[in-house]
């Protein structure tokens, strides 16, 4: 079996700047965009939830049809680099607009606005990074190699998420005597929206400027039959005909909940539930700058050494134990548990979120790199390489766990009469007490049955071998024949 060609490390940087457009756009998604409508525009938080909760599903809904697209596309550029580079207006100007309602919007314009440019947002990043995963795919050929590339995916996206939170927390909404918390500060979402398209724009065009020497290696378009919805439908079927994809792609569907849930509630939890300032919500992104690096050391060393499928085990097991200590020690008032004028209480929370800080790049870089694994031997299974359509199925998966835990965030929170423009101190117990059963204890039961999931992925480093041997013969012979 020869050996895969080597990625040199700039070139495998570049493709992990990629990431940076979609960690600064889902920041502003997941952690403002529900609080933004909610407390801000006004809008009921239930009618936010259903409206983002609409947005994703559409965008789901086209997932499988631009991966397909992105399979078949042929161009001297290949067949994903074209898709990046034209996504970039589309998303930066809708993404914009997203943070631009006009004033004085009642509830039923304010549902429509965002219904419709949470649907140009959303489908415009999916012309981006289904094709940008795939190329990943393409681009690595090797077992361990994925998940250093990936790895670097990895990296940027959780650096660039901790960038992202720093500057929402600490540069466009300070806690003033106005505005406590500083996410209340209308004026900040303008400044916010603008700059977060910029970097968008900016991350993509590197990651194809840098990715373009790549292009002569890449494989070429398969024959396939035209692009049908019948079609559409029998490539899908022959994807989820794995036991293996089955296993990763429900499993990431369900781990992924607990994210969207975390996110949509970040700023009610760590300002009404713990009591934090927007500022000391900063420090989460210093813990970030500084745990990601070693996450980003972590990743190649422990899937040689528990194999992919154990990393992403252990990675989420702890993260949901870690997550929710602090939360029900709160919840059950446990005698000894600090209280929230405590100094303690920011270093607990600190804590637990290293946990999270930790597993999460390393859930992301492994996944993804299994999903790699899984095109090879769906290529081995049918003769035809899907990297498009395997890639939005996980890209479905990411997308309808945070339509999950935005859409459950805006329902509870109308259910639990979380009010509008909510002061820090000033709700009822009660409601709070409801926020973090919420957010903890009653959500993470979807990522614990993730947990069975992962347990049924079959492709460990010795049958990805013989897959790779297998495909290598079949080409062998291909060729003599031709």
């Amino acid at each position: 079996m020869s050996e895969p060609r080597h990625l040199s490390a700039p070139t495998m940087a570049a493709f992990g700047t990629g990431e940076i457009a979609g960690a600064f756009m889902n920041v502003g998604w997941s952690v403002l965009l529900l609080f933004y409508y909610q407390q801000i525009v006004g809008v009921e938080a239930a009618l936010v939830g259903l409206a983002i909760g609409i947005a994703i599903l559409v965008d789901g809904i086209t997932d499988p049809l631009i991966g397909a697209l992105s399979d078949r596309i042929q161009s001297r550029w290949g067949r994903r680099h074209p898709m990046l580079l034209f996504s970039t207006v589309p998303l930066a100007v809708s993404f914009v607009l997203l943070f631009h309602p006009p004033q004085g919007m009642s509830d039923l314009g304010g549902f429509l606005w965002l219904t419709v440019f949470g649907i140009l947002v959303r489908a415009s990043y999916t012309f981006y990074n289904i094709p940008h995963l795939s190329l990943g795919a393409e681009m690595a050929s090797g077992y361990h190699q994925r998940s250093t590339l990936f790895g670097y995916s990895a990296f940027f996206a959780a650096m660039s998420i901790a960038v992202a939170y720093g500057l929402i927390t600490g540069y466009y909404f300070p806690t003033t005597e106005q505005f406590d918390p500083g996410f209340l500060d209308a004026s900040g979402y303008t400044r916010m929206s603008l700059t977060f398209a910029a970097v968008m724009v900016g991350a993509i065009l590197l990651c194809v400027v840098g990715t373009r020497n790549q292009i002569p290696y890449l494989r070429e378009t398969m024959q396939r039959e035209p692009l049908t919805l019948l079609g559409l439908f029998r490539e899908m079927k022959a994807v989820l005909a794995s036991k293996s994809f089955r296993a990763v792609f429900i499993g990431a569907l369900l781990s992924a909940v607990i994210t969207g849930i975390e996110s949509a509630f970040m700023p009610f939890m760590g300002i009404h539930f713990w009591g934090f300032r927007t500022e000391q919500l900063l420090y989460l992104a210093f813990l970030g700058l500084i745990l990601y690096p070693i996450s980003f050391a972590l990743i190649p060393m422990l899937t040689r050494w528990l194999d992919k499928k154990y990393v992403v085990i252990a990675a989420l097991g702890s993260w949901v134990v870690a997550t929710n200590i602090p939360i029900c020690l709160r919840l059950l008032e446990v005698s000894w548990f600090p209280g929230n004028d405590s100094p303690w209480i920011l270093w607990i929370f600190l804590g637990a979120s290293a946990v999270g800080g930790l597993a999460s790049p390393i859930i992301a870089a492994t996944v993804n790199s299994m999903l790699a694994d899984l095109s090879d031997e769906h290529e081995l299974d049918t003769g035809v390489r899907r990297e498009g359509v395997i890639y939005a199925f996980r890209a479905f998966s990411l997308k309808a766990s945070g339509a999950i835990g935005i859409v459950l965030g805006g329902v509870m929170l109308s259910l639990i009469e979380f009010p509008t423009g909510a002061t820090r101190g000033e709700v009822v117990s009660e409601t709070v007490w409801n926020l973090g059963l919420i957010a903890g204890p009653a959500t993470s039961i979807f990522s614990l049955l993730a947990l069975v999931f992962y347990f049924r992925y079959r492709i460990n480093y010795r049958r990805h071998q013989e897959i790779v041997s297998e495909l290598e013969t079949r080409r062998e012979a291909a060729a003599g024949a031709g």
